[in-house]
């Protein structure tokens, strides 16, 4: 994401992203487990970290963007 605060909203456009793959997005991302392990969920990824498997479901679980943010630290608003 760029360094600006446009107030602009990112999504993935659908795109599902798999445990090891680096996250392209800071933002929340809903996380899609086995269903026989537990419900669907939000979760907060961060830019360039890698996404984890799951302790119960391992490599299953999928994540995908629900609303991309800016990092407090890359907004032009709250540079020092």
């Amino acid at each position: 994401m760029a360094g600006s605060s446009s107030g602009q909203v990112f999504t993935s456009g659908g795109q599902i992203f798999k445990p090891g793959e680096e996250c392209p997005i800071s933002g929340v991302y809903r996380v899609v487990h086995n269903p026989a392990h537990t419900k669907e969920h939000e979760v907060t990824c961060v830019f360039r970290e890698k996404f984890l498997p799951c302790n119960n479901c391992g490599d299953q679980v999928r994540f995908v963007l629900e609303r991309g943010a800016h990092h407090l630290h890359v907004d032009d608003n709250f540079k020092t």
